[in-house]
């Protein structure tokens, strides 16, 4: 993509209502607009990333074994009604009528949906376990929308549910959820920690709390050192096998948010040289709520001796467009964005420094068609601008490397490779620049897609 045909809309200065680093660089980087509180539009640069952590997301649901459908974002009032919830969720339910003065609302979440679809599509306890999901755009009227994407009201979420005929096997299908987030979020280049939570207007009785650390995290967390370092699951994973032993692993030392924090079992249970206590965001979270659905909405199903009986039920929460803004917490320094390369919006920024000059730009057409060819995404900024602002753009929306061509650099038969996350600079010829690229760089991104 040229940079001159492409939408950036970046600003020079701090956005003045942006409270929080990642509000500030998503604004600042031409990633989003506000369309009005807590509500936004994403811009190019932005829905490229989005549509990245989506994939990855999905590709981690599909891998788990989860099946992919989509539900609306207006639901009927009276699914919640069976449930019992309409009238207790709160004022954060968009609550609306249609023509016919049909009570509707903005859904907040889908448990009630994803029970009648179910209910009404399986009878026999053959056809268990499932677990279906789908990554749709949900709304909650927050009375205090703030922090950009962090905590607004429209947000784009995956949630997935799972059906059991038992409580061990719902267990099953919660540990395949909870090995799959591992594999979700390390994917994005994050440290992922479980933690037991609260089930809050959810319900049920197991719940966990994924959470990466970020010196700018909204909450405080604790615990045990060795979480910060433990390599998540690989690819070669069998999610058809006995997950309970890597869930134990990830579970049976101290880690809690501030809300579920006991100061007296956390000195207790972790010695002092291993406590750690930092700042974490939370990116995604999952439930187990038993039949407190699928009870009182008739979601059963015939059992091995015909005996109707409820289906055991999980949720499972990943906030994607949040993760974009968790990621840049987690991730920049003063001079902006710095993106993992598997989400980032391109591999590589190729740099023209003297856009208009014969020689230069030849090189660059050379390059930037040689780059795609290779499989790389790549940003080419071909303006007639400052070679300062050109650096400072790039460093603004954080893309992993940089390709930078002058002509005094030509003239020497080489180009100058800069890693944004290091700030390493490489002087070498085109070919050892493109073998890096897609080798030791960008081609790390493509891990275990």
């Amino acid at each position: 993509m040229r940079l001159s045909r492409f939408f950036l809309p970046i600003l020079r200065d701090d956005p003045k209502e942006a409270e929080i680093v990642s509000h500030r660089l998503m604004l600042r980087a031409g990633m989003i607009r506000q369309s009005s509180a807590g509500i936004y539009s994403w811009l190019p640069l932005g829905h490229r990333v989005l549509r990245k952590i989506e994939q990855i997301v999905r590709e981690e649901q599909d891998r788990a074994g989860a099946l992919e459908l989509l539900m609306p974002t207006i639901q009927s009032a009276d699914l919640w009604r069976e449930s019992g919830r309409y009238d207790d969720y709160g004022k954060e339910m968009l609550r609306i009528q249609d023509r016919h003065e049909r009570d509707m609302l903005y859904g907040p979440t889908n448990e009630e949906l994803i029970t009648a679809i179910f209910r009404d599509g399986v009878k026999s306890y053959k056809d268990l376990p499932r677990i279906l999901y789908h990554i749709q755009w949900k709304f909650r009227d927050e009375i205090r929308p703030r922090f950009g994407v962090m905590r607004g009201r429209e947000f784009l979420m995956k949630d997935s549910y799972s059906f059991d005929l038992t409580q061990e096997g719902a267990r099953r299908s919660y540990n395949r959820m909870f090995v799959s987030y591992l594999r979700t979020f390390a994917r994005m280049g994050l440290k992922s920690i479980p933690m037991a939570a609260e089930t809050g207007p959810i319900g049920g009785d197991l719940s966990h709390e994924f959470i990466i650390l970020a010196d700018t995290g909204e909450s405080e967390v604790y615990c045990h050192k060795d979480y910060v370092t433990m390599e998540p699951p690989g690819a070669d994973l069998d999610y058809d096998g006995d997950l309970a032993p890597l869930v134990q692993s990830w579970t049976g030392k101290y880690a809690a948010t501030s809300e579920m924090h006991d100061a007296a079992r956390f000195e207790a249970e972790v010695a002092e040289t291993d406590r750690v206590t930092a700042r974490g965001i939370e990116v995604g979270h999952i439930f187990f709520f038993g039949t407190k659905y699928s009870e009182p909405m008739g979601a059963k199903v015939q059992g091995p001796d015909g005996e109707l009986i409820p289906v055991e039920m999980g949720s499972y929460g990943i906030g994607v467009s949040r993760l974009v803004g968790a990621i840049i917490e987690a991730s920049h320094d003063d001079a902006g964005i710095i993106w993992p390369q598997s989400v980032a919006p391109f591999d590589v920024g190729l740099i023209n420094l003297k856009a208009g000059d014969t020689d230069t730009d030849a090189a660059c057409e050379t390059f930037y068609a040689r780059l795609q060819q290779a499989g790389l995404d790549v940003l080419y900024d071909d303006r007639d601008d400052r070679a300062g602002a050109k650096f400072a753009a790039m460093d603004l929306i954080g893309l992993p490397w940089q390709l930078i061509v002058g002509p005094k650099s030509l003239k020497a038969g080489e180009v100058e490779l800069k890693e944004r996350a290091t700030g390493e600079r490489h002087s070498l010829t085109f070919d050892s620049a493109l073998s890096m690229l897609t080798g030791a760089g960008a081609g790390r991104a493509k891990e275990d897609a």
